[in-house]
């Protein structure tokens, strides 16, 4: 715009006027923008982390992408209230650098007292964060994983303890939890209902993928160093019960994502685990007993065939949380063609012999039957193509009282590409590059492709189906993403984002939904526990109205290693009073309140619950549904055997194979009697 400057004393003071309007309207902190969400600038938040992999590191110490797999798989995020002051506080890991904590000074303000409080990290490779009270004496520690091979690295997880005046006491030796695996992320709830928190910890294997024999499935074989561990809380101490609780512990879990709640709604905290490469995912139904049994093959027909992040909510508000994984698949032909490759049909089926269950290359979407089952919706619901994709969080972004889906996307360097893999499989090249033990790596990392990606954010609009509104909401800043956390920074009743970085600064995204959808209403829950489990992981949180409930479960721990606000925060769409607030604690105690407002924030104490007079979920029973199998009642003898052909090796561009659709059914009343 052009300003031409005024030649009288009125003029000038109109137009101070006019630049001071133009520059209060252009600060971030004053005025919302024209989205929903508002990426926050450094120069206003004083946040601006960046997850810097420092290049000519990477080849002094010969430790890259090619001597490490996951070496593009970024950090985490973490909130919580370190200080007590009621702001959330942000954690985020560093792959090469130090730590980062950030202390919430209000309105978007944020100070970095990382030297102060001691969390930098001695590890050279962080990854996971679990923000969460873990001695139980009110104030947030942090748990931090390390992985990487980087010599000369005495690698251990790191346990800071909260000494209460904003510095930490790093601990993990002494409560038994610095494990020295390729660990991913740590998540602390209380698995045994003795009023503690407990510890899974995923890790990811210290083998190479190439190295393994996939006919000879070694799931049953322990490895006591690199496999997932459960640990039992026993008096501030952790104990390693992985094989008696029954979790698989073997060289080819290649965890990436650990998520926890209650899927069979029984009142015991269950957990998912995918799993990246050819090893396929994990189901943990908790027995009750101390012990799980693992049952993903009976209740989800297909899962993804790389996992990554997930998690678990309530997506059609029945009380029953769905699973959301996600995958490497573009959505855009032209990624698509030059990114992806696909198993042929001969390992698939191989795959499938050899126990690793039906895997798709894309994302998943489980729905719960409410009945032990999961169906996989996510291309009738049009979340299943997201690209490279990292943390997967189910949120109310708007507060409609539906739960969308946030995806961070995006990888630094992408090691698929089909013309970079052809051009350096040539015989000529790989001499050129190869001499002896000798590698030029540099030569490698040079030629590899490097595009950023925006993030997904798909708004739930009921009926299971969904629509990527990323870009205009304002979350679609192409990058290269990988943790990422939501929680309420401001305190105005909707859920902010926080993103962790490869080479580029964090994401901070302010939400503007109390600004420009005033009429969606939300209601806060702070959720005080007893001493052991302070802030209650595991309370099950419901609004019920007129026939209608929204559902959250108390698990700060999600996603793609990183931890959320631990303060349920329910969108309710257009409700300005709900019929009840029912609140179940870890203890299975209630809280119940009546006529609840709504645009409000309540502190309740499990000290306050009562027993609960009736289950607070009906599950899905016989006499509910349409159908009936009485097979066994009738006379039919009859099993279709289906001949083995493989469709694909003729026609190999059809999308499914058309020979095995089966026999076909003719009813009709052949005697004339009425019955068909």
């Amino acid at each position: 715009m052009k300003i031409f400057f005024p030649k009288t004393l009125p003029g000038l003071l109109l137009l101070l006027a006019l630049l001071l309007s133009l520059s209060c309207s252009r600060n971030p902190g004053r005025a919302a923008g024209d989205k929903l969400f508002t990426l926050m600038p450094e120069s206003y938040t004083g946040a601006g982390f960046v997850n810097y992999l420092d290049y000519d590191e990477q080849l002094k110490k010969k430790f890259n992408i090619y001597t490490y797999r996951n070496f593009y798989n970024g950090g985490g995020v973490a909130l919580g209230d370190v200080n007590n002051d009621g702001l959330m506080d942000i954690f985020l890991t560093s792959n090469m650098g130090p730590n980062v904590l950030y202390l919430n000074k209000g309105d978007f303000k944020f100070e970095d007292i990382s030297e102060q409080a001691g969390i930098s990290g001695h590890g050279e490779w962080s990854t996971g964060a679990s923000l969460t009270d873990v001695n139980g004496d009110g104030w947030t520690d942090i748990y931090v994983c390390n992985s990487g091979n980087v010599e000369g690295d005495e690698r251990h997880n790191e346990l800071y303890i909260n000494n209460g005046d904003l510095s930490f006491t790093e601990r993990a030796a002494e409560f038994g939890i610095d494990d020295r695996g390729y660990s991913t992320h740590g998540a602390f709830f209380d698995y045994d209902h003795d009023g503690d928190l407990d510890l899974y910890l995923l890790n990811n294997s210290f083998k190479a993928i190439g190295s393994f024999e996939l006919s000879e499935n070694q799931r049953q074989i322990r490895d006591s160093i690199g496999g997932d561990k459960l640990f039992r809380n026993d008096n501030m101490h952790f104990t390693d019960v992985s094989e008696e609780a029954g979790i698989y512990a073997s060289t080819i879990g290649f965890g990436l994502g650990v998520t926890v709640g209650d899927i069979d709604q029984d009142g015991w905290m269950d957990i998912y685990i995918s799993n990246d490469f050819f090893e396929r995912d994990y189901m943990y139904i908790n027995n009750g007993d101390g012990t799980f049994r693992e049952t993903l093959t009976t209740m989800m027909p297909c899962i993804s065939a790389a996992s990554m992040g997930a998690d678990m909510a309530d997506i059609n508000n029945d009380h029953f949380p769905e699973i959301f994984v996600t995958d490497m698949i573009p959505e855009h032909d032209a990624r698509l063609k030059t990114k992806t490759t696909f198993d042929s049909w001969d390992s698939y089926k191989s795959n499938y012999e050899n126990g690793y269950h039906h895997q798709f290359t894309r994302n998943m979407l489980q729905l719960n039957n409410a009945d032990g089952t999961f169906s996989e919706i996510g291309r009738l619901a049009g979340v299943h193509a997201t690209d490279w994709s990292w943390g997967a969080l189910i949120l109310d972004l708007d507060n409609d009282g539906l739960k969308d889906i946030f995806v961070a996307n995006g990888i630094y360097q992408d090691l698929t590409d089909q013309d970079y893999i052809q051009y350096f499989s040539n015989r000529d090249m790989v001499a050129s590059i190869i001499s002896g033990n000798d590698v030029d790596y540099k030569t490698l990392i040079d030629a590899i492709p490097s595009v950023k990606l925006p993030s997904y954010a798909f708004k739930n609009k009921g009926n299971l189906r969904f629509e990527n509104m990323a870009l205009a909401w304002g979350l679609a800043e192409p990058s290269h993403s990988n943790g990422s956390a939501y929680g309420d920074l401001d305190n105005d009743g909707d859920l902010d984002l926080v993103v962790n970085n490869v080479n580029m600064p964090m994401f901070l995204y302010r939400n503007e939904t109390s600004q420009k959808l005033s009429d969606h209403h939300y209601l806060k829950v702070i959720l005080k526990g007893e001493s052991g489990n302070t802030d209650a992981i595991g309370t099950k949180v419901s609004v019920r109205h007129q026939g209608h409930s929204y559902y959250l479960e108390q698990m700060p721990m999600r996603g793609f290693k990183s931890t959320m606000d631990p303060r349920p925060n329910l969108g309710l769409g257009t409700l300005t009073m709900v019929d009840s607030l029912v609140i179940q604690w870890p203890d299975n105690t209630v809280t119940i309140l009546k006529d609840v407002s709504t645009n409000q924030t309540l502190t309740l104490y499990q000290k306050d619950g009562v027993p609960a007079s009736a289950p607070l979920v009906k599950k899905a029973n016989q006499e509910e549904r349409w159908f009936e199998e009485i097979t066994d009642e009738v006379s039919v003898d009859f099993i279709h055997k289906e001949n083995v052909y493989d469709d694909f090796r003729r026609e190999k561009l059809i999308y499914q194979m058309l020979s095995t659709e089966g026999p076909r059914v003719s009813v009709g009343d052949v005697n004339g009697d009425g019955l068909e």
